[in-house]
């Protein structure tokens, strides 16, 4: 029954997407999109591990983060998105790098190196789904446009990368087979 309703709520997920992804930018809002994101590496065994997360809406494991307020630096915005998606309180390393993203939502992400200083992993809301997973055994239903920023995050870089990535067709269509998968999955799809 709960894979029905999670399917069954899915042409009302995907218009309001639709609108948030092609109209919204083009017609609503008044400037360019930036949003910050956290990798938050967790030292152990092997590699390590990160936390990620998976929206309520279209669901894919993705990096903790969010929208800057008018009264925050990058930094704040950052420590507080996480912590009300994971339950985690995070120290800011270093910024990673811009990763521009064209096409479908076009947007700024900034994203930085973060460690967590306290609190306990807990979903919320936003977040269904909080976990840590292996640096080298990520989840299949990680959105692509997650790995390039995961990559950099692992180089020992001082200086942040710019890099500027497409989100036409092909990256949503895979980002609904992904969605689909989760869901079919109740959430755990590897």
């Amino acid at each position: 029954m709960k894979r029905l309703d999670a399917f069954a709520r899915l042409p009302r997920t995907y218009i309001r997407t639709a609108w948030w992804g092609l109209i919204s930018p083009y017609f609503v809002e008044t400037g360019p999109l930036v949003v910050v994101q956290a990798v938050v590496i967790e030292a152990g065994g092997g590699q390590g591990r990160v936390l990620l997360s998976v929206r309520s809406d279209v669901r894919g494991w993705e990096l903790p983060g969010g929208a800057i307020e008018a009264d925050e630096s990058h930094e704040q915005a950052l420590v507080r998105e996480v912590e009300e998606e994971t339950g985690l309180r995070v120290e800011v390393d270093r910024h990673v790098g811009d990763y521009t993203r064209t096409g479908f939502r076009p947007h700024t992400a900034r994203v930085f190196l973060c460690r967590a200083r306290g609190g306990e992993l807990r979903p919320s809301r936003e977040t269904p789904l909080v976990d840590w997973w292996p640096l080298d055994d990520l989840p299949e239903t990680l959105l692509p446009w997650y790995q390039q920023p995961l990559d950099d995050a692992q180089q020992d870089r001082e200086e942040p990368f710019s890099r500027t990535d497409h989100q036409g067709l092909p990256s949503i269509l895979r980002a609904v087979a992904i969605d689909f998968r989760m869901r079919w999955g109740r959430g755990r799809a590897r």
